[in-house]
């Protein structure tokens, strides 16, 4: 917990100046001295209640933080106290039974899509994409935002007063406001935020959270230079319009950082998004930096100059933690490499032998450049193995030797072989497979940049029941999950009793995908008394390809009935259930459907991997 106390508590205090002023929440603002006494062409009281609706925004959005980590470290500490007291109990009752209030907070609010059933299932019009629909908890958590930001830009403007009056009250809070709300922006864009890991929260939902922290900035400076716009044309008329903002620096910058904005937004919708993603990418980076270069301009010798700054600091931060990340992880002994080799179902296995080892965990997932392909995109891929790069270690078990949990255990410790498996699609997947394709010895070796590792904090050893749903490609996420709770019951370190895979193919072909590591955990030690494994082909090519070659790991024809899996396995469940999923949208909202439907008779906690942008 220290570390995470620090991380916190360093946020803190960085962002306690900007919520509550040098002197503390106890300050009377009227009379701090960095308070701004008038605004450019604005009053001395206006300008102090921007300051403190400003500052307003900042402590409610801190609170937040602070209630999200209450949260998080209450639901730790029971896992982990469920999980010491379950270590040496087979039957872990009294964790079977769920809390009823609970249940039904997680049955309505925390699991539930916003209206019946879709929530990861894409949402098309024709060849549209149109993105995915919030859950219950997340529209409320957006709509709560902008209501604040609704008000707090609305509110004390004298609408009764004159025209003039109000427009200027209008322009400067809205304005104002649109600078503070750029600092939770730039949060939530950075992948290697400190809040993700502080929090447990994806950057999936990040990213969700930012793009809407966006529009609120871009609908404040829209709405700022709409109301610079009508208090210049009621003061000159529209005849004198373009010789003002000529002859203006600060009209002009402003106007430029809003047609920035402007761009961002229009370029930054699914549709586009979607379909030309490396695009997008470069354009919005670009656009930014265009965008923070004008408003600098714009604010200059302002107050809110100091909010942009603070978030200006931020980025930077991000980068360069970043870019320290990556030089460290890749330069030196040659850099890294990438094997490269082709598998059946339009899919290649890439191991990476990196310059330096890291702490191999489940979850986590890692961003890679490839140089020969592109340069300056990046691209996130779930890790499925790791080695320590002096053989296969499936080896032994192809040999028949069992694999004692120590063996097992020892993958989980630093490691510089990490292993996983990509599918082919569009743009960089499919460059990276015509390059696969293209090797005449099975491999192809090729130089490249891994950035990470990221997440890795779901954690499953207090479950005594667990289901793991994988469809396709999803089954990198999930591997090392099953090979670390198989280890981990051998061991005596985890609550679990009983574990069951379901994983979702279209064809057995694909089944080649994870085989050699799939091998080696049905070799470990105590595997028969914890492991089922059920496989569903959807489009096999005759009735001989569909056989089950153990009573533990059986395969079935067509696609699963997800309800039926989850309650034949809930009525007798061990102790406390977690069902994982990591696969297409359809089969996602299938076991969120399955699972919220037996909140209050069961404990069961639902956990979701997904990438969207």
């Amino acid at each position: 917990m220290t570390p995470i106390l620090t991380q916190y508590s360093c946020i803190l205090l960085a962002m306690a100046p900007l919520a509550f002023g040098k002197e503390g929440p106890g300050t009377n603002s009227s009379a701090h001295v960095d308070e701004p006494q008038v605004h450019r062409d604005g009053g001395i009281v206006e300008a102090q209640r921007d300051y403190r609706y400003s500052r307003y925004t900042l402590a409610v959005l801190a609170s937040v933080v602070f209630c999200l980590l209450v949260y998080r470290v209450v639901i730790q500490s029971i896992r982990y106290i469920r999980t010491l007291t379950c270590l040496n109990n087979d039957t872990q009752k009294y964790f079977k039974m769920p809390n009823l209030a609970f249940g039904a907070v997680k049955q309505h609010l925390l699991y539930a899509p916003l209206l019946r059933r879709r929530h990861n299932r894409e949402v098309h019009f024709a060849w549209f994409h149109l993105g995915y629909i919030p859950t219950r908890f997340q529209s409320l958590f957006l709509a709560g935002v902008v209501a604040m930001n609704f008000t707090l830009s609305c509110y004390g403007i004298a609408w009764s007063g004159s025209r003039a009056t109000a427009l200027t009250q209008l322009r400067n809070r809205t304005g104002t406001l649109s600078v503070v709300n750029m600092i939770p922006l730039v949060v939530l864009a950075g992948r290697s935020s400190p809040l993700i890991s502080l929090l447990n929260i994806s950057f999936d939902n990040f990213n969700l959270i930012h793009r809407w922290f966006g529009r609120i900035v871009f609908l404040q400076a829209l709405a700022h230079s709409v109301a610079q716009i009508a208090i210049s044309v009621d003061k000159s008329g529209w005849a004198r319009m373009q010789t003002t903002f000529q002859n203006n620096q600060i009209f002009m910058t402003g106007l430029v950082a809003t047609a920035a904005m402007t761009a961002i937004v229009l370029q930054a919708n699914s549709a586009l998004r979607h379909a030309f993603y490396e695009t997008f990418l470069h354009l919005h980076i670009t656009l930014v930096i265009i965008t923070l270069i004008f408003l600098w301009k714009h604010l200059d010798g302002t107050h809110p100059q100091k909010y942009l700054l603070a978030m200006i600091v931020f980025w930077v931060i991000e980068r360069l933690t970043r870019f320290a990340s990556l030089v460290y992880r890749n330069v030196g002994k040659g850099g890294t490499k990438a094997d490269l080799e082709l598998l059946p179902g339009d899919a290649c296995r890439v191991t990476l032998k990196m310059v330096r080892p890291w702490t191999f965990q489940p979850g986590q997932h890692i961003f890679i450049t490839v140089p020969s392909i592109g340069l300056w995109t990046s691209h996130p891929f779930s890790l499925a193995w790791s080695d320590d790069g002096t053989g296969d270690s499936s080896h032994d078990a192809e040999k028949g030797y069992q694999l004692s949990a120590d063996d097992i255990l020892s993958d989980s410790r630093d490691k510089n072989s990490m292993s996983l498996i990509i599918r082919r699609r569009s743009g960089f997947t499919e460059k990276l497979f015509q390059k696969a394709e293209r090797s005449t010895s099975g491999i192809t070796t090729i130089s490249a940049f891994v950035e990470g590792p990221y997440g890795g904090h779901a954690v499953l050893h207090s479950y005594g029941t667990v289901m793991i749903f994988a469809g396709g490609v999803g089954i990198t996420h999930q591997v090392p999950f099953v090979r670390d709770l198989v280890a981990g019951y051998a061991s005596g370190t985890v609550a679990a009793r009983k574990v069951v895979l379901v994983w979702v193919i279209q064809s057995p072909e694909h089944l080649e995908w994870i085989r050699p590591w799939m091998t080696t955990i049905l070799a470990m030690d105590k595997r028969r008394d914890i492991l089922r494994i059920q496989l569903f082909v959807t489009r096999p090519r005759s009735t001989k390809e569909i056989h089950s070659p153990s009573a533990t790991v059986q395969m079935f024809p067509g696609k699963p009935n997800v309800d039926t899996l989850i309650e034949m396995e809930s009525e007798n469940q061990i102790g406390a259930m977690g069902v994982s999923v990591c696969g297409t949208g359809g089969l996602s909202d299938d076991v969120r459907a399955a699972v919220r439907k037996r909140q209050g008779t069961r404990n069961i906690d639902f956990l979701e991997q997904g990438f969207t942008w």
